[in-house]
C-alpha cells in the first residue's frame, strides 16, 4: 500500500505495543516514518531496522526535548503521541512526584508536541492522541491519576482543532480500551476483570488501533475533527 507515500510521520512512544504497531502500519503504507523511545533502545533499534525508520531517544518527560524532537523533524504531514504510563494504587499513598512526571506525559507533552508541529504542518495536516477508554469511564479504584490525564485530552483536541482548523489541520483522540501488549498481556491478571466490563470478550490487537490511525490521518477522515474515538470492544458502554 502507499496510501502515505511521500508523508513525514512521527510517532512519539513508538519502540513497542501500540506505538510500534504505529511505525510499522505507516511505514507499510508508504510514509517516511521517525519515532521516539525513552527506555527500550534495544526495541526500538530493532524496530527501525524492520521497517525503515528512525528512532529517536527522548524523554516525554522533559517538555524542552519534546519540543525540540518535534521541531527538529521539520514539517509533519502526520503526528502521532502515543507516550503515556500509569499509576496504580491509593491515591492517599502515592508519589506526588510520580503523578506529576505522569501528567507531564500524559498530557503536558501531547499539547506541546501538537502545538510545535502545527507551526509548520502542511494544510491537511493530521495530529493523533492516543487517549484511553478511561477517559470516559474509570470502573475501578487506584487509577485516579491515569483517568485524569486522558480526560484531560478530550479538552485538548476540542481546544485545538479550533485552533488549528483554519489551516485545515486536523486533532483527535484514540481511546484504546484493554489492547494486547506488554503493559496489559491478553493473559494478564487483570483479564477478567477487564473482559467482564466488555461486549467481546478479548483484549484488541495493537494492530487495530493502528488501523483506525491511519484511518484518521488519510483523505477519507478530512472532516473529522475534535473528537474522540473509542476503540474498546465496549469496555465503556
Amino acid at each position: 500500500m502507499t496510501t502515505f507515500k511521500g508523508k513525514t510521520v512521527l510517532v512519539l512512544g513508538g519502540s513497542r505495543g501500540i506505538g510500534a504497531a504505529m511505525v510499522r502500519r505507516f511505514a507499510a503504507d508508504g510514509a517516511t516514518v521517525a519515532f521516539t523511545y525513552a527506555g527500550s533502545k534495544d526495541a526500538a533499534e530493532a524496530l527501525a531496522a524492520q521497517t525503515g525508520s528512525k528512532a529517536i531517544r527522548t524523554d516525554s518527560a522533559d517538555r524542552d526535548a519534546v519540543i525540540a524532537t518535534v521541531r527538529d523533524s521539520g514539517p509533519l504531514d502526520v503526528l502521532i503521541v502515543n507516550s503515556g504510563f500509569a499509576i496504580f494504587g491509593d491515591a492517599l499513598e502515592q508519589d506526588p512526584d510520580a503523578i506529576d512526571r505522569l501528567f507531564k506525559v500524559n498530557v503536558h507533552a501531547p499539547y506541546h508536541a501538537s502545538v510545535e508541529a502545527a507551526r509548520r504542518m502542511p494544510e491537511g495536516g493530521r495530529i493523533i492522541v492516543i487517549g484511553s477508554v478511561n477517559g470516559d469511564r474509570m470502573p475501578v479504584p487506584g487509577m485516579a491519576s491515569y483517568a485524569l490525564s486522558k480526560s484531560a485530552l478530550q479538552g485538548l483536541a476540542r481546544g485545538l482543532a479550533r485552533d488549528f482548523g483554519p489551516r485545515g489541520i486536523t486533532i483527535n483522540i484514540v481511546q484504546p480500551g484493554p489492547i494486547d501488549t506488554d503493559a496489559n498481556p491478553a493473559d494478564g491478571p487483570m483479564r477478567d476483570l477487564m473482559h467482564g466490563f466488555m461486549a467481546l470478550k478479548r483484549h484488541g490487537r495493537p494492530e487495530e488501533v493502528a488501523a483506525m490511525a491511519a484511518w484518521l490521518a488519510g483523505p477519507e477522515a478530512g472532516f473529522v475533527t475534535g473528537a474522540m474515538h473509542t476503540i474498546d470492544g465496549a469496555f465503556g458502554a
